[in-house]
């Protein structure tokens, strides 16, 4: 069973967090446009995703523009956070939707394997080409074969911060990880804890530990692991491990110390650095932080609210880590060549450009005009995302099976928030995760 991505959970927590939840709250998607004229005309798309609230209702401005260019009708069904429940589900009641957006890597190698997917059409394949890094086709391709599209992406290198905090405690934006800490070390002693930490949400600390470990050991290290092809007892782990421990036990740049971190969810560290009664002056996090920051906060982004990317470690590369959601065509739907076409529609930067205009986007797509955002904030976040080119990664948890990377109580989640607890062991945590992994990978 795979768990909803972070990018989803996370999405969708700023979307309730934004109260906009409702807008999207239907058991039966909704459909959009005529069926009429054009290519398309008469034929009718169905598309299968997690997203809710604001964010499905950006995704149907797309489809809306789909079926004004192709004539197509559109349908959006609301899959629930198992997609892998969903979509087999529906092949087996003969009722699958023609695309799914599929919100894991895990998930999209797994469709392939049950045979439930067709490879992408020539057009769509020479398009990612020329507008995606290789490193996004790649995370699309399984055994040679083209089947996921990454249309929508979030940028998980980010570090929020209260610019009044720093002003009042004179700091700049770090550029190392250890400049960093050293400002978070001045921030609390003008009376403002540096982080809060969502510790209670235990997908939070496998981010932490993904930018570190990315940034110390280099994205070739970082495939390895994330494939288990590296034992988490490997040096390099150790030392990401002992890297994060010299940041959760010291009282100064956590927020309440740890035990207040293990109860605070991610809606709550974010309240806790923006909220009316702040409590820290960082929170780290994806892009997706100044959705709550200005949803449920008012927070204007560029100016209540800034971030600056999460900084280099021991000076290697600055880290970005991302999350992303793929769109592929099912073999066994009723109209996967009209799905074809949506597919191609959605990889060109015309698509991503609706949904970037609306708000609450990043597109993985180097051709879509930065323009298209609508403030310098996520303008700058998704510069950030495109200039990282083939050096970002995708985010590890969400590449590893449900029982190590994904399950709450238990796997990585559960030995990061131990380790939160009790850092004094990096060598006996990175012992515990490797038998862990050696479990959910089988082997």
């Amino acid at each position: 069973m795979r768990r909803l991505s972070k990018t989803t959970r996370r999405t969708t927590a700023t979307a309730t967090a934004a109260v906009a939840l409702a807008l999207g709250a239907t058991a039966c998607g909704g459909t959009t446009g005529p069926a009429s004229g054009g290519e398309l005309g008469g034929q009718t798309v169905t598309v299968a995703g997690v997203w809710t609230g604001s964010e499905q209702e950006n995704f149907k401005k797309v489809l809306d523009a789909f079926t004004e260019k192709t004539g197509a009708k559109t349908v959006f069904v609301p899959s629930g956070d198992n997609v892998s429940t969903f979509v087999g589900s529906k092949i087996e009641g003969g009722n699958a939707p023609d695309v799914v957006m599929v919100p894991q890597v895990g998930v999209l190698q797994q469709f392939v394997k049950e045979g439930w997917l067709l490879p992408l059409s020539d057009q769509t394949a020479k398009t990612a080409d020329s507008t995606l890094a290789p490193v996004w086709k790649n995370y699309g391709t399984v055994d040679g074969t083209y089947y996921g599209l990454y249309f929508k992406a979030a940028h998980k290198s980010t570090v929020w911060y209260a610019p009044e905090a720093f002003t009042q405690a004179g700091v700049s934006e770090p550029k190392s990880y250890s400049d960093m800490l050293k400002a978070g070390r001045t921030l609390a002693d003008s009376g403002r804890p540096a982080f809060a930490i969502a510790g209670e949400d235990g997908w939070t600390l496998t981010d932490w530990f993904e930018n570190i470990y990315l940034s110390q050991a280099g994205p070739e290290k970082y495939d390895q692991l994330a494939q288990h092809k590296l034992k988490w007892t490997d040096e390099s782990v150790v030392r990401a491990l002992t890297t994060l421990g010299d940041l959760f036990k010291d009282k100064q740049l956590v927020a309440g110390g740890a035990q207040t971190a293990l109860s605070t969810d991610f809606p709550s560290s974010v309240a806790q650095v923006f909220g009316p009664e702040p409590k820290a002056g960082m929170v780290y996090e994806g892009d997706f932080v100044g959705g709550v920051a200005k949803g449920q906060f008012g927070k204007k982004l560029g100016q209540d609210a800034k971030f600056f990317p999460f900084p280099s470690v021991d000076g290697g590369r600055a880290p970005v880590v991302s999350g992303g959601d793929a769109a592929v065509v099912l073999k066994d739907a009723k109209n996967n060549k009209a799905g074809m076409k949506l597919v191609e529609f959605l990889s060109g930067a015309e698509a991503a450009g609706v949904w970037a205009g609306a708000g609450g986007f990043l597109s993985p797509n180097k051709e879509v005009d930065f323009a298209s955002y609508g403030d310098d904030t996520t303008r700058s976040t998704a510069n950030s995302l495109i200039a990282a080119g083939n050096s970002i990664r995708f985010d590890m948890s969400d590449q590893a099976p449900a029982a190590f990377g994904g399950t709450k109580g238990a796997g990585e989640w559960k030995l990061l928030q131990d380790f939160l607890r009790d850092p004094s062991d990096p060598q006996g945590t990175a012992a515990k995760l490797e038998a862990e992994a050696a479990k959910a990978y089988g082997n």
